[in-house]
C-alpha cells in the first residue's frame, strides 16, 4: 500500500516549529506549501533567460505520431514509448523534479502513465507494476532470451491501435513474464534541478572529494569511485548510475529511449517494424528554414538549454528550528555526508550564473555498491550491477518516492534500505539505528528540510 502524509505534513512541521519533539521518529512527509523547484537560475542574461524558457515550452511539449492528435502537436512519438512528454514524468514538486502521485499538489493527478496505455485509441495492456497510485516506471531487461546481458529500456506501450499510426501492428514486451522470471527492474525519473551546474564542476574536484576523508570512509566501508565515459574518459555524471556524461546527451537518449523520437543525437529509431514508422528521420532536427534562433533549435538542444539553466531547488524557508539544526550536525556525525557531500563547487564557466558558485547537492555524483538488496544486475559503463551514483538530496523535502526504482515512500524506509550484505553504507546505518528516538527523528525533520 503507498502510503503518504501530506494531511499531517503541516501540523507536523508546526509541531516541531513550535519547539516540541515527536516521541517516535516518523517521517514527516513532503513539504507543504508551493514548490520550492523550476525557477531559472538567478543572474542569466537576457538571451540565456530566452533559451531557458524556449526549452520549458519543449520540455512541457506532448508529443503524438505525427503531430495531428488535439493536445499534442509535437512530433514522432514511438513507434515504442514510455509517454508523451518530459514534463510528465519530471513533474514533483514541478516541472523538472520527479515521478509525479495522485497525492501531490494536483488532488486529481493520476500516473500519467495509466492513460497512455489506451490514448488516443492505443490498444496497449497496462503492467500490473504501473499503479494509479505509484511512480512513473521504465523497466529494464537484465537478460536476454539467451541468457545474455541485456540492461536496456524495454518500452511498455506501442502505437499500435492509435488513430494517428493506423497500419502499425507491434506487440508489448511480456512484462508479466519478465516479472516472474526475475528479469525486469524498474528506474523512476532522476530530478534534474540544477543540472546545469553538476555539468560545471569540474571532473578534479569530484574525484578528490571522493578521495577525502579516507580514514573515516575506510572505517565505515565507504569505497566509491566514479563512472567514465568511454571516448575521452572524463567523468559521467547524470542519470542513476552516472551513464551520461552532458546533458545533452542526457536528452537525446531519454528523447529517443522514452518518447520514441529521433533526433540529431539518436538519428535511427529503435523499431523499424514496416508501417509503423511515419516521419522521415531525424524527426527532431535543427530547422536550418527558421531564421529565429530559438525557434530554428531543436526539441534535443532546447531540453538541454532548459536543463541546463533550471536552479536548484531551494530549501524550507525561515529560520532553522533546533532539531533540523540538529538533524543537519547528525547527518554528518553519522557519516551521511562522507557520500552525500553537502556542497560542491563548479569551476570557471563562460555563464556568469554557473561562474564559480556553490552546489548544495548533497551528493559526491560517484558510484557507491549499495549491496545485493538494491543491486539490478545491469551494468552501465564502470557502473556494476550493485553500483548507483549518490542521489543528490537538493530538493528532498518536497520529494515522494525513493531509490532508484521507487520502492519506498517513506524516507525510514528509504534508510534502512540503504543496509544489506555487501553495502557500502552499512556502517552509517548502523550509525543511524544507534540514535536515539529523538536524533533519529531530528535527522528525518533536517533531510525533509531540504
Amino acid at each position: 500500500m503507498v502510503y503518504h502524509k501530506y494531511a499531517t505534513a503541516f501540523s507536523a512541521l508546526a509541531f516541531l516549529a513550535a519547539g516540541q519533539f515527536l516521541q517516535a521518529q516518523t517521517d514527516p512527509g513532503p513539504r507543504g506549501g508551493p514548490p520550492n523547484a523550476g525557477q531559472p537560475l538567478p543572474g542569466l542574461t537576457a538571451g540565456e533567460i530566452a533559451f531557458f524558457n524556449a526549452g520549458a515550452s519543449r520540455f512541457r511539449e506532448v508529443d503524438s505520431v505525427q503531430g495531428t492528435q488535439p493536445g499534442a502537436r509535437g512530433v514522432g512519438l514511438g513507434p515504442r514509448f514510455n509517454l508523451n512528454s518530459c514534463a510528465g514524468c519530471h513533474a514533483q514538486p514541478s516541472v523538472g523534479g520527479s515521478s509525479p502521485s495522485p497525492t501531490s499538489r494536483q488532488a486529481a493527478q493520476v500516473n500519467p502513465q495509466i492513460a497512455m496505455a489506451t490514448n488516443f485509441g492505443a490498444t496497449n495492456t497496462l503492467p500490473a507494476f504501473i499503479q494509479p497510485n505509484g511512480p512513473v516506471r521504465v523497466v529494464r531487461f537484465i537478460r536476454n532470451a539467451d541468457g545474455s546481458p541485456d540492461g536496456g529500456v524495454h518500452d511498455l506501450f506501442t502505437i499500435t491501435g492509435r488513430s494517428d499510426a493506423v497500419g502499425c501492428s507491434i506487440a508489448q514486451p511480456d512484462f508479466a513474464a519478465a516479472v516472474a522470471q526475475q528479469n525486469a527492474i524498474f528506474r523512476i525519473p532522476t530530478p534534474v534541478f540544477g543540472a546545469g551546474l553538476l555539468e560545471m564542476i569540474p571532473d578534479s574536484t569530484i574525484i578528490a572529494n571522493l578521495a577525502a576523508n579516507g580514514q573515516q570512509k575506510q572505517q565505515l566501508g565507504i569505497a566509491g569511485r566514479v563512472n567514465r565515459n568511454g571516448n575521452d574518459g572524463t567523468v559521467t555524471r547524470y542519470g542513476w548510475k552516472a551513464q551520461n556524461k552532458s546533458l545533452v546527451m542526457f536528452a537525446g537518449e531519454a528523447y529517443n529511449v522514452e518518447q520514441g523520437v529521433t533526433n540529431d543525437l539518436f538519428p535511427n529509431e529503435r523499431d523499424e517494424t514496416p508501417g509503423c514508422n511515419f516521419n522521415g528521420i531525424a524527426e527532431d532536427h535543427f530547422d536550418r528554414a527558421l531564421t529565429n534562433t530559438t525557434a530554428a533549435l531543436s526539441d534535443l538542444i532546447g531540453l538541454a538549454e532548459f536543463m541546463r539553466y533550471l536552479a536548484p531547488p531551494n530549501p524550507a524557508q525561515g529560520p532553522q528550528n533546533a532539531s533540523v539544526a540538529n538533524g543537519s550536525r547528525i547527518f554528518g556525525q553519522i557519516g551521511c555526508a562522507l557520500c552525500h557531500t553537502p556542497l560542491l563547487q563548479t569551476g570557471h564557466s563562460q555563464s556568469a550564473a554557473m561562474n564559480n558558485k556553490p552546489v548544495p547537492v548533497y551528493s559526491d555524483l560517484a558510484l557507491h555498491d549499495m549491496g545485493r538488496g538494491l543491486a539490478d544486475g545491469i551494468n552501465q559503463g564502470n557502473a556494476r550491477g550493485g553500483d548507483w551514483r549518490t542521489a543528490p538530496l537538493w530538493g528532498l523535502g518536497q520529494r515522494i518516492f525513493f531509490l532508484h526504482d521507487g520502492r519506498a515512500n517513506d524516507l525510514v524506509q528509504a534508510i534502512q534500505q540503504h543496509s544489506g550484505q555487501g553495502s557500502e553504507a552499512n556502517g552509517v546505518i548502523q550509525g543511524y539505528n544507534a540514535l536515539t528516538a529523538q536524533a533519529k527523528q531530528d535527522l528525518l525533520n533536517f533531510l525533509r528540510s531540504l
